[in-house]
């Protein structure tokens, strides 16, 4: 099943850029990792049409009891939301909270990526789009042999990846480290969204372990990518938004 669009013309590595039809602009989800509302539309207004697609986590899902309010606002502000819940419950538990979530204005649900969940998120999404988380990218293989795993982190991203897409749920988030796998197994039409972006390809100082550039994890067929700090705590939120998203449209748009 393997495929490639074309070369890189440095490396000779394969390109899988996606081929969905997505708004360049929106390939890109801006991380609203923070503890309240107030920052978190703060930041929104600071990027103004720089971002058009945001993730709201836990942190700020559980902030002061706002949160379905302001992902109405996020909306009214002709915006894109992605929730990222992680839901990992029993199956008719997380059924019933895919069930509540589906009224919503959201585009994007996380859920873990175990079988029986994720069948059973697959099957009370209605228009909502359930992604699965396969392996976090806070975590090594050092770290997976700590929880039990004693394979490769691939090989685990790769089968979750497979039984997601079996159980009939949209997407996957998976580290652009992986990406390339994912694509020459699955296909084109699985969603692909990676975290750990980090623009200038340095390690960081922070949690983030299996991470890659903005051009490496789209180039690897990733379809959108999750970027916060960068972005977050540059000097200037809205030039840093701006520089990646000159990136993603010089990735998508050129020629």
């Amino acid at each position: 099943m393997a495929f490639e669009d074309s070369k890189h013309p440095e490396s000779g590595d394969p390109i899988y850029l996606s081929t969905k039809t997505i708004p360049p602009e929106e390939r890109l989800i801006f991380a609203l990792d923070v503890p309240t509302v107030e920052e978190a539309r703060g930041l929104v207004l600071t990027l103004k049409e720089a971002v058009q697609f945001y993730k709201v986590g836990l942190e700020l899902f559980l902030a002061g009891g706002a949160s379905f309010e302001l992902i109405d606002w996020l909306v009214g502000q002709d915006k894109k939301v992605f929730l990222d819940l992680k839901l990992y419950d029993i199956p008719e538990t997380v059924a019933r909270a895919v069930r509540a979530l589906r009224e919503r204005p959201v585009t994007f649900l996380t859920v873990h990526g175990d079988g029986a969940i994720l069948e059973a998120a697959g099957r009370e999404k209605g228009d909502l789009k359930i992604l699965a988380v396969t392996v976090l990218t806070s975590l090594d293989r050092a770290g997976l042999r700590e929880l039990g795993f004693a394979g490769e982190v691939s090989d685990l991203v790769l089968a979750r990846a497979r039984r997601a897409q079996e159980t009939g749920c949209d997407g996957v988030i998976a580290s652009g480290q992986e990406a390339k796998a994912l694509r020459d197994h699955l296909g084109r039409d699985l969603l692909i969204v990676t975290p750990g972006i980090r623009p200038s390809g340095n390690r960081p100082a922070d949690d983030q372990k299996r991470v890659v550039t903005v051009e490496e994890a789209l180039r690897g067929g990733a379809d959108h990518i999750v970027v916060g700090r960068p972005i977050r705590d540059a000097a200037d939120p809205y030039e840093a938004a701006l520089q990646i998203q000159g990136t993603i449209e010089g990735l998508f748009l050129s020629g």
